[in-house]
């Protein structure tokens, strides 16, 4: 079926093209460059990724300016111009809190809208994309293009298509250049090029307060992999999620990755970081805090993109361990997790797998990932999806008291626990900061020669 289109003016009077499918949290889709989106739909594997992506959602899509359906009659396509339609279409389809997706070109524009708009943007979804573009294609390589779109828009635009495309998806290929000629000219097309050249976003990323997912695919033939990875070590918290492949566009290849990765991070099927449930006043819960040793001294030695970067591998690592062992995230501090589990035995084997992902990975790594973990049990208290109180406490100050690749318990999750499989070795009296009588302390003995 047809999307209906309705528009939206902006600022400086262009009528901007969108279109409202499905129900749901919504979701806004930054265009790439010039695609028209219902012309670009209609190509099956386009359109079977996007149904997928917008399952369960209100899916807002729309043509930027001078594309598609809106106003062609346009000359402005600086990155401002951008945010200008978006912030139009944002307006009109009365949007007060979304998710907002980008890929190629639209990546800075999300960026730059989500740094300025800090309170709107639920997630940031950025998929194959860059910060600064002339970091993509140096301007001597691109000038040629920019010419031939004027030109001989028919030829320029089948290899735009054919990129990454022409040997694996030819027929593909040849239906991307038809839609990409309907959806505007190459006068169009190499403004939009000119225009997006000088854009640079990099000065913004630190601004970007909404959770954050970074898909790139490790082999991208027209988007270096170490691009994904700029924006993941600029962005705070942000999760870079590398998948295998060379095929640039998300649609084609395996989709399924990309799918389910921005379906758990946007808390589909329960799959995403979890909540802290909410707890009855009498719920035991165990809580679970990691810590990174010397991460100021690795961010001094290796410098604040190098050091994120292994950060960002201690996040993966640390939220692959709760996911497939029932653990709710309750907050990162940046080189740690606070976790929760409502099973002491499910906690300490997720304790158990981490520093063993974290050994393993540590065997042929330059760059060690060295991890402390304590443990407690209480009733900790529920408020605004953290947790708080003594029980919260202790498990931070045991922490902070184990040694690198160690675990340490206190005897209230040894006791919880009794007759099960799990080896500890008594530690004896600790102080810990800030309680007055001594806590009794066990390490877990997690390694095999233990």
């Amino acid at each position: 079926m047809e999307p209906r289109i309705q528009y939206a003016k902006t600022s400086d009077g262009v009528s901007i093209a969108y279109a409202k499918t499905g129900e749901g949290p919504p979701l806004v889709m930054c265009p790439m460059s010039s695609e028209q989106f219902s012309l670009f739909q209609q190509i099956p594997e386009v359109g079977s990724y996007y149904e997928r992506l917008g399952k369960g959602r209100l899916l807002v899509q729309y043509d930027g300016r001078g594309t598609g359906l809106s106003d062609r009659d346009v000359k402005d396509f600086s990155l401002e111009a951008r945010v200008r339609d978006l912030e139009a279409v944002v307006q009109s389809a009365g949007l007060e809190r979304f998710a907002l997706y980008a890929d190629g070109l639209g990546g800075a524009t999300a960026i730059a809208y989500s740094a300025t708009h800090q309170t709107q943007v639920s997630h940031l979804i950025l998929y194959g994309t860059f910060g600064r573009a002339a970091d993509v294609m140096p301007r001597d390589r691109l000038l040629p293009l920019i010419e031939l779109c004027r030109n001989n828009w028919e030829f320029a635009s089948q290899i735009f298509a054919d990129m990454s495309l022409r040997e694996s998806q030819p027929e593909v290929a040849v239906k991307i250049a038809k839609s990409l000629q309907a959806a505007c000219t190459g006068e169009v097309r190499a403004e939009i090029l000119e225009q997006g050249y000088p854009i640079d976003v990099s000065d913004q990323l630190a601004q970007v307060k909404s959770p954050t997912l970074v898909v790139h695919r490790r082999g991208d033939a027209n988007m270096p992999f170490r691009r994904g990875q700029q924006l993941a070590a600029g962005i705070p918290n942000a999760q870079l999620v590398p998948l295998e492949g060379t095929m640039h566009v998300a649609f084609l290849g395996d989709t399924d990755s990309v799918v389910t990765a921005i379906h758990e991070f946007l808390g589909e099927g329960g799959a995403a970081q979890t909540r802290v449930p909410k707890l009855a006043a009498d719920d035991v819960h165990t809580i679970l805090f990691t810590d990174v040793e010397g991460s100021t001294a690795l961010t001094n030695r290796l410098g604040d993109a190098k050091a994120r970067e292994l950060l960002r591998e201690h996040e993966r690592i640390t939220r692959e361990a709760l996911k497939a062992h029932g653990g709710s995230e309750v907050k990162t501090m940046g080189d740690g997790f606070m976790a929760s589990f409502s099973s002491a035995t499910k906690a300490l084997e997720c304790a158990i797998a981490l520093q063993s992902a974290f050994a393993a990975r540590n065997e042929s790594a330059d760059e060690q990932i060295k991890v402390r973990i304590g443990l407690n049990a209480g009733e900790p208290i529920s408020e605004d999806e953290d947790l708080f109180g003594t029980a919260v406490n202790m498990a931070a100050r045991i922490a902070a008291k184990a040694a690198a690749g160690e675990i340490l318990a206190s005897n209230v999750v040894r006791e919880l626990v009794a007759g099960k499989e799990f080896l500890f070795s008594d530690r004896g009296d600790t102080e810990l900061r800030g309680f007055e009588d001594p806590v009794r302390v066990y390490e877990v003995r997690w390694r095999e020669d233990d």
